[in-house]
């Protein structure tokens, strides 16, 4: 015969080691401590276990009974988030929910989605970093949800887009790099002399690409942008950043700007696609949009 263990008995083991005694578990749950008494004598004759030490003035849990009380709680939290998430869905909710974002944009950027979500619904919020290729692969494959990007030349017809606004970057060494000594340090014939730092392509399957990057040139490939900025406060190339990752260390004299206008705009795009919508997933791309707004006012 199988042994069942109810949710209702492992709720009044959760009673008992919290409130500390039968009394006063017995008082919260609604019930008499001969009801709670009795439960745990029937639940210990039907796993045929001790739970409880009875030998002093006081009952306590015997190992077994700890055991079966740690575990317990674990099923009663998985039972809870279930009945949660089965409410979320039924609401319309998504589960879970995964923003990509291209490593030219800020982690904190999208951090204020976070609280914001967290207001509206029980959605786990997931953000993950792209760089190039990776991130329209990220949302072709259906590895993210909502896709933080430069604009594509082509987008697929199912994939919706939104501008999101411009975002500088600018051409950076270090100050002692020699490449501030020439007249034109920006000429691809003066470029290719020097080490180029660029980021990886995540993409898994399709084709990698680089940017800004020269036949012959020297390279150094980095797996992000904080890594490919660290380079070059060593002193270790050139490349372009930024400016949101630049304009501190070029501040602090860490980095010098290369040339007299290297300030290239990139026009940034919010892209989901349109099959497949749900409640976090449509507030999230609304709020993406004022959140740029209010951070490039």
């Amino acid at each position: 015969m199988n042994k069942l263990l109810s949710f209702e008995a492992l709720l009044v083991l959760d009673a008992i080691e919290r409130r500390g005694s039968f009394a006063a578990a017995s008082e919260e749950l609604g019930r008499a401590p001969s009801s709670l008494s009795y439960q745990v004598q029937k639940l210990e004759q039907d796993l045929d276990l001790v739970i409880f030490d009875r030998s002093g003035h006081k009952a306590v849990f015997t190992k077994a009974g700890q055991l079966l009380l740690e575990r317990g709680r674990l099923l009663l939290t998985a039972a809870d988030e279930m009945i949660s998430d089965a409410s979320a869905l039924a609401h319309g909710w998504e589960l879970d929910l995964t923003i990509a974002y291209d490593g030219l944009f800020k982690l904190e950027h999208l951090l204020p989605l976070v609280e914001g979500l967290g207001e509206q619904s029980k959605t786990r919020l997931r953000f993950q970093e792209e760089i190039l290729a990776g991130c329209w692969e990220a949302l072709a494959q259906d590895r993210a949800d909502i896709l933080i990007a430069p604009a594509p030349a082509v987008a697929p017809p199912e994939v919706k887009i939104k501008t999101l606004g411009k975002l500088d970057t600018v051409w950076v060494a270090h100050p002692d790099h020699p490449i501030h000594q020439h007249d034109n340090p920006l000429d691809p014939s003066v470029r290719k002399l020097y080490r180029g730092i660029a980021v990886a392509d995540t993409a898994r399957n399709l084709p990698p690409l680089t940017h800004n990057i020269l036949d012959d040139q020297p390279l150094l490939t980095v797996s992000s942008m904080n890594g490919k900025a660290a380079a070059l406060r060593e002193g270790l190339g050139i490349a372009t950043l930024p400016s949101s990752f630049a304009n501190k260390a070029i501040a602090d004299g860490e980095l010098a700007v290369i040339g007299d206008d290297p300030v290239y705009e990139l026009e940034m795009v919010v892209a989901w696609n349109r099959t497949r919508m749900g409640k976090a997933k449509s507030w999230c791309i609304q709020h993406l949009e004022s959140l740029w707004k209010k951070q490039n006012s």
